[in-house]
């Protein structure tokens, strides 16, 4: 079986219930996607958590250097890794109470995907965290 999307109901749940984003290899440069995406979640109201151990700190944020060493709750692990990573990000998640993995758009990996949904996650794969709810939450 091959990899499928929530529908965009459960996609708009998912983003009008969670309140805090942990985001996997968030750059604290700018010019980066994931810099931008977050800087953007982050004025929608969103609390931004960064995943990355080279940085201490980026959008007032402290950062972390993987998600169990995060040490508070989150709902929603946001990745910007590219693909081959994906599992090994999955076990750590599982480690954790958060329960929706997000992968950044181009970035699949079937392997975490059926990782994840065999500990009960919302998987979402190949979708821009804020193109998504900018179209699905007003």
């Amino acid at each position: 079986m091959t990899w499928e999307n929530p529908s965009k109901e459960v996609l708009k749940e998912v983003l009008e219930s969670a309140k805090t984003i942990a985001v996997v290899g968030l750059s604290d440069n700018q010019e980066r996607t994931s810099y931008q995406i977050a800087k953007r979640m982050q004025e929608n109201g969103y609390r931004i958590i960064p995943v990355n151990p080279t940085i201490t700190e980026v959008l007032g944020e402290k950062a972390y250097p993987s998600l169990t060493d995060i040490p508070e709750d989150f709902d929603i692990i946001n990745v910007f890794r590219r693909p081959e990573h994906l599992p090994e990000i999955a076990k750590e998640a599982t480690m954790t109470n958060a329960k929706v993995f997000w992968a950044q758009q181009g970035i699949v990996n079937e392997e975490a995907y059926h990782y994840l949904k065999e500990h009960d996650f919302t998987v979402i794969m190949d979708l821009c965290i804020k193109v998504v709810h900018s179209v699905l939450v007003k």
